[in-house]
């Protein structure tokens, strides 16, 4: 009797923790937040994405994936619905994708907003509105692995025809050609060191003694234009040789009008004088040498001599 008992009051502690623990699980897995549910739908496939799957907003928990399957509404397509807590800012412009779970290969829906639009989704859980479902990462690069692989294929291709036989020919050729113009190159610099040694040295010692010339041109040119500043100077000073050539610049223009002025109109009138008197002159010089007699008996008429018209002899009758 002991021992069933025992293994009666076993059985009850055994039924009793596992009322307990499901309980428990049923306390921690219930839903105490209100839902709304939504619909996604994609012609890709949804791999890894099992119903209870998280649904978050920007990595914020905010509901799980209620069904999976196909789309009555789009032949091909795969309905997923989610159920998403309310208060949630769901907008016309709030986009899924699936994302993945580190290496488990365990997929979730991943919620984000474009910000085009502050209107937000309609709550109908009758009628579900559709969020659309873009292609994930992995699903872009599963339909650009064909364009991929071809692409990949062409490169090979071309690094074979690179390698063939006739290329590694003239790559081995271009090599021999490369040697050979290391070896000139090589050949070229022993004779430029060879030149720098022999020629460019002189010249180099030559240029000390050049510089110094130079230096002491340069000192006598530097001498010379202070000296030059100087007469500069000295010549344009105040009483210096330019303000006197200027001053009498002035008095020489003073003295010109002044002759202009006075001077020059009293030669003038002498000249004209002199010219009346000179032309006076000259008509009393062609007077006498028409009228010589004029000198003795005036500038009448001469009476006639013998032989003339006129003549009277002295005593006697015409």
């Amino acid at each position: 009797m002991e021992n069933k008992a025992h293994a009666l009051a076993a059985g009850i502690f055994v039924l009793v923790v596992t009322a307990l623990l499901v309980a428990l699980a049923v306390w921690l897995t219930r839903d105490t937040g209100v839902s709304h549910v939504y619909e996604l739908s994609t012609r890709d496939a949804v791999s890894g994405l099992q119903p209870q799957a998280s649904v978050r907003y920007r990595g914020i928990a905010v509901g799980k994936v209620t069904d999976i399957g196909f789309d009555p509404l789009v032949p091909g397509n795969v309905r997923v619905r989610i159920a998403v807590d309310e208060g949630t800012p769901l907008t016309q412009s709030t986009f899924a994708t699936l994302s993945y779970q580190g290496v488990t290969g365990l997929a979730f829906v991943q919620l984000d907003d474009k910000g085009t639009s502050r209107v937000m989704l309609p709550v109908n859980d009758a009628q579900p509105p559709r969020i659309p479902l873009q292609p994930s990462l992995l699903s872009k690069l599963t339909d650009q692995g064909e364009k991929i692989l071809a692409q990949v294929e062409e490169a090979t291709r071309r690094v074979n025809q690179l390698l063939g036989d006739d290329n590694q020919k003239r790559i081995g050729s271009a090599m021999d050609s490369i040697g050979q113009a290391a070896g000139g190159v090589d050949r070229l610099t022993t004779q430029l060191g060879a030149t720098l040694t022999q020629r460019l040295d002189p010249a180099l010692a030559a240029v000390a003694p050049l510089a110094a010339d130079a230096g002491r041109t340069l000192r006598s040119l530097q001498a010379t234009s202070e000296e030059i500043g100087g007469t500069a100077r000295r010549l344009n000073a105040q009483d210096g040789p330019i303000d006197r050539l200027a001053e009498g610049s002035q008095a020489l223009s003073h003295a010109a009008d002044s002759f202009n002025a006075a001077t020059l109109p009293r030669v003038n009138r002498v000249t004209e004088e002199t010219s009346r008197a000179v032309r006076q002159l000259s008509r009393a010089a062609n007077g006498i040498n028409d009228n010589p007699q004029s000198l003795i008996f005036g500038n009448g008429a001469a009476p006639p001599g013998p032989g003339e018209p006129g003549f009277v002899a002295p005593g006697g009758t015409p």
